[in-house]
């Protein structure tokens, strides 16, 4: 691996956990045991670190989420693979984070936005398409007010105050996928997300 990317690795592990306006350089060089010197070989600033950090995680996403499509035998087994991925991929993670993009960080912020508005709803709706399809949501669902509707509950889990007295992401997350399917879901649909959903509990 690459020394930026071991850095991007390192800088990720304390902006997940800690949000990105409290990590200085200073503490992830300290992490790494090197130089901030050496940071700013491979980073303009620290902006330019949150900003390569952050399209770096938005891409292994998205080929994650490419990988899941190719591999499901149907639309709602994508989405499964999708909610394992997601659980993964937000375990321990803070929601502060997103707020930290919104208020210092504008091009990773923007970054982030473009994969939401593009990528993200390009996936929510040729899956909603595929559904279609293969007879396993309704055909007369409103893919296009849908597709909004979901890019904006992937977003709720980095809103706290939603949910005073604490609460798990995941579970936001997949509660919310959850039902989801089941609103998009036709009889032969909601059939098969009952199979999907207890072959997850068996894991």
């Amino acid at each position: 691996m690459e020394a930026q990317e071991r850095i991007m690795d390192t800088a990720f592990s304390l902006f997940r956990q800690f949000g990105t306006r409290s990590i200085t350089m200073d503490d992830i060089a300290e992490r790494m045991g090197i130089s901030k010197k050496t940071l700013y070989a491979h980073f303009t600033d620290k902006d330019d670190m949150v900003t390569q950090t952050i399209s770096r995680f938005i891409q292994v996403v998205n080929e994650e989420c490419l990988a899941d499509r190719q591999k499901s035998r149907d639309a709602i087994e994508e989405l499964f693979l999708v909610m394992d991925m997601i659980d993964r991929r937000l375990r321990n993670m803070n929601p502060v984070i997103m707020l930290d993009l919104h208020k210092f960080h504008t091009k990773a912020f923007q970054a982030f936005e473009e994969y939401q508005n593009n990528t993200l709803a390009t996936m929510i709706r040729e899956n909603m398409e595929r559904g279609i399809s293969e007879e396993l949501y309704r055909p007369d669902i409103d893919i296009r007010i849908l597709t909004h509707y979901r890019i904006h509950a992937c977003m709720i889990c980095f809103k706290p105050e939603l949910f005073p007295g604490g609460y798990d992401m995941n579970k936001v997350q997949r509660v919310l996928l959850e039902n989801f399917l089941y609103g998009v879901a036709s009889l032969k649909g909601y059939q098969l997300i009952e199979e999907y959903k207890q072959l997850s509990q068996n894991k």
